[in-house]
């Protein structure tokens, strides 16, 4: 960024800046144009910056850095009023540089950026010196973050020799114990093998031993021959001497079987005569069945005339439970709100259960509960009791829905009952081959 105006010979208008101005006083002007654009009218401000007018401080040097940088180097009008604003925040500083004496407490950046804006007599040499000022600390930065970085590696190299003498330490005595343990391998190798050549001695031995048995054998199988068909002759001498024997048998048999056959067809005559002769009637009733009792699973009269069943009979479901493979099931909630309606749901679904649990042990069939889940704040941990299947709804699923689901599951022909006081799931596990029972005709039954 280098400046080359004319003016008179004292106000430093004329000075020219020789090389490019230094980054750390660069951002110091930009952020002192600005503070100080905000201070001015849009017609004010060089046309290229306009669009910047209603940026905040922050967001204007980081988006229009470079166009104000631009526009202080060509624009002599711009930089005077920033200038102006200058003076007005920072008067002390303005003041020190036009007389020449800057605060020697005074950052160098900050006095090198005013210079650049305010251009008193000097201000190039403040600008480079600043920039100089700059570059050496940077350097002097530099140079301790070097020394840093290098005690840093010392130490990681000294802390690398260590790690990599306790390693070859470590590493010595590993081989030493390898060393060892070969050695302690090759013993029993040889030992192996001196095992090995002892064992092939003994097979060869045992193969010999093995021959003179098979030999003996041969012999001895021979001779068994031979006495086998000795033995074969004799076996059919024997069985022909039997078969003489059980004949001789047969026949002396005959005589007897044929007196003790004419002895019994001689009483079976006299017996079917003197059934004729006293003309007794076929037995068709048991001197028990004469007494006037109740026999299990009847009813007399008054019974019958008392158990016309309704409804809501708990016979009926008896009946229906009694069928084969019947299958119930119960609308949980809607039964135990018809029964029991004053009781927390845990307590309703415990007392449901335990029952259902008794009838399935009673009756033999499949039970299965069902319960909406979308009345449970969380999951339940339930253990179902023996003989009951416990199932709850998904979410978005109710619990009728899912009974339905249930029902048209089952083969068809299956006998399968729905324990519910909906009239939307009787009608429709009705459509479905299931049989409707009223929550109230559980309930009877159950208690």
């Amino acid at each position: 960024m280098a400046e080359t105006h004319g003016g008179g010979p004292g106000d430093g208008a004329a000075e020219v800046l020789d090389r490019p101005l230094p980054d750390g006083v660069r951002r110091r002007v930009v952020q002192i144009a600005a503070d100080g654009f905000g201070g001015l009218t849009l017609a004010e401000l060089p046309a290229q910056l306009r669009q910047y007018a209603r940026f905040t401080p922050s967001r204007r040097a980081k988006f229009a850095g470079n166009a104000m940088a631009a526009a202080l180097e060509a624009d002599a009008l711009f930089r005077q009023r920033i200038g102006e604003k200058l003076r007005e925040t920072q008067a002390e500083l303005a003041e020190a540089l036009e007389s020449g004496s800057p605060p020697p407490a005074a950052d160098p950046l900050d006095v090198a950026a005013a210079a650049y804006v305010l251009r008193p007599a000097g201000w190039v040499k403040l600008v480079a010196a600043a920039g100089e000022e700059a570059q050496r600390a940077d350097a002097e930065r530099a140079d301790e973050e070097t020394r840093a970085e290098l005690d840093r590696l010392r130490t990681e190299l000294e802390r690398a020799r260590e790690y990599g003498r306790e390693e070859t330490e470590r590493l010595r005595g590993e081989l030493d114990a390898a060393r060892k343990e070969a050695e302690s391998l090759h013993r029993k190798l040889r030992g192996a093998l001196s095992d090995v050549k002892r064992g092939e001695a003994a097979v060869r031995k045992m193969r010999a031993e093995l021959d003179a048995v098979r030999a003996e054998g041969q012999t001895q199988v021979s001779a068994a021959e031979s006495e086998t068909r000795r033995l074969k002759a004799r076996l059919g001498e024997a069985e022909a001497a039997l078969e003489a024997t059980r004949k001789a048998a047969r026949e002396g048999r005959s005589v007897e079987d044929m007196r003790v056959r004419l002895l019994l067809d001689t009483l079976l005559d006299a017996a079917q005569g003197l059934r004729r002769e006293l003309a007794l009637p076929p037995v068709s009733v048991r001197p028990a069945e004469t007494v006037d009792a109740v026999e299990p699973g009847r009813m007399t009269p008054k019974d019958i005339a008392a158990r016309a069943l309704s409804e809501h009979d708990p016979a009926v479901l008896d009946q229906l439970l009694a069928l084969p493979q019947a299958h119930l099931v119960v609308d949980g909630y809607n039964v135990t709100k018809t029964g029991y309606p004053q009781m927390p749901l845990e307590k309703q679904r415990l007392r449901l259960l335990g029952q259902l649990s008794q009838l399935a042990a009673q009756t033999g069939a499949e039970v299965t509960c069902v319960f909406d889940g979308a009345e449970l704040a969380a999951p339940v941990l339930l253990a179902p009791p023996r003989g009951v299947r416990v199932l709850f709804s998904k979410p978005g699923v109710t619990a009728d829905e899912l009974i339905r689901q249930l029902v048209r599951a089952e083969p068809p022909g299956r006998p399968v009952i729905v324990a519910s006081t909906d009239r939307e799931v009787a009608d429709g596990v009705a459509r479905a081959g299931a049989r409707p029972v009223a929550s109230a005709m559980l309930l009877k039954r159950l208690s």
